[in-house]
């Protein structure tokens, strides 16, 4: 496509502001009367206004102090804006501005198009939102959960049932249970040509349903910067917790540690039981792991944290390698978000590796392969190659 000198002056004009018209050939005072040398529509002028509020908030007034000048605002953007541009800006305005009286105003959240980030944010400053804001916090927080859950349960649902299935083969299963697949593989060797079938004489089934075939423990860092990773981890214990044949524990910590396993029923109590923000001890998080795990050759421990040890490091790497000497079947996530790559303790992720502790990031689109692949006792390392992962290296590597 084509651009003529106009609309590429006007798309550099919004972009770089007022303040941009040296070295862009706009001469003087323009048409417009804002001394930039271009004349801006009428709409362009509105968008360029809310940019100005917000990119440029250091030379004017910015968004003000009150809230109607901040309500005014996000209706403005969202009248010039697509949602994923909004909500960019939005999260620039909460960081540039430190505008938190977007978060304690209830008609300010009424008018947030709200994400995981905004949740997380929330999350953050649950115990000083006012109580006449607290209502419409929770609802917020509601409806991104619910979106969330009808996005990522079924998929988490689907693979952890399958591969609990699959775990748990029989020889000797009911005709309803006949792993039709493995079965006919197995018996190739029987096939009789001038009948066109084959003999079974060995049955694979996928066994009878009981209850408990795996424990599953979450233990999340609450810290400030796992903030995402929480959210997800919280709405991914909903749905575990809501499988009868696995056990769910979900645990939190910063330098105390929270069994949240009661609060599973419901993510958003969940997520409103943490706190967010503080120190991180993960010594003391695994030490109660290892108080609560009963049966380490069946129990998957998901450690989601950014690895940087604000306790004693040395005993909390000799207690993940009790871990995993008992049996236990752990894996770190650096991050459960859609963030990227995180920031976190080389060193420490390095020395788990070496201990056969997998760390490595997580899109929240991954987990429930990655909760598949567990359940059966895959090589995780091998499931991260597989899908494009890359994983903390052993010292010794």
């Amino acid at each position: 496509m084509v651009i003529d000198e106009k609309e590429r002056l006007r798309r550099w004009r919004l972009t770089l502001g007022k303040e941009a018209r040296e070295g862009m050939g706009m001469g003087q005072a323009g048409a417009n009367g804002d001394g930039d040398g271009f004349a801006l529509s009428g709409r362009d002028r509105g968008m360029d206004g809310v940019l100005e509020a917000l990119y440029d908030s250091d030379r004017s007034a910015g968004l003000g102090s009150s809230a109607p000048n901040v309500a005014r605002w996000l209706g403005d953007i969202r009248t010039y804006f697509p949602s994923s541009t909004v909500r960019v800006m939005q999260q620039d305005a909460l960081d540039r501005l430190r505008l938190t009286q977007m978060l304690l105003e209830p008609e300010i959240l009424e008018h947030i198009d709200a994400d995981v980030h905004l949740v997380a944010s929330l999350l953050t400053l649950s115990k000083v939102i006012p109580e006449k804001t607290k209502d419409t916090a929770r609802q917020v927080v509601r409806k991104v959960v619910e979106e969330l859950e009808r996005k990522l349960a079924n998929p988490l649902l689907q693979a952890v049932r399958g591969s609990l299935n699959r775990a748990t083969r029989t020889h000797r299963p009911r005709a309803n249970e006949i792993d039709w697949d493995r079965t006919i593989r197995a018996n190739l060797k029987n096939y009789l040509p001038e009948h066109g079938t084959i003999v079974a004489e060995q049955l694979i089934g996928y066994g009878h349903k009981r209850s408990s075939l795996r424990d599953i423990v979450l233990c999340v860092d609450q810290s400030g910067s796992m903030a995402t990773s929480v959210v997800y981890s919280g709405i991914f214990g909903a749905v575990l917790a809501s499988i009868r044949a696995v056990s769910t524990r979900m645990i939190v910590f910063d330098t105390a540690v929270a069994d949240l396993t009661d609060d599973l029923q419901d993510p958003v109590d969940l997520l409103f039981g943490t706190q967010l923000g503080g120190g991180t001890d993960i010594n003391r998080a695994l030490a109660y792991c290892q108080q609560v795990i009963t049966r380490p050759s069946q129990t998957i421990l998901v450690l989601i944290t950014d690895l940087y040890e604000g306790g004693n490091r040395d005993e909390m790497l000799q207690r993940a390698g009790e871990l995993v000497a008992s049996g236990v079947q752990v894996i770190c996530l650096l991050a459960l978000s859609d963030n990227g790559a995180p920031g976190f303790d080389h060193h420490n992720a390095a020395v788990l590796a070496g201990m056969g502790v997998p760390s490595f990031a997580c899109t929240p689109d991954l987990f429930p392969d990655l909760m598949a692949a567990a359940i059966q006792k895959q090589d995780m390392g091998l499931w991260a190659a597989k899908n494009d992962i890359v994983t903390a290296r052993g010292e010794d590597q």
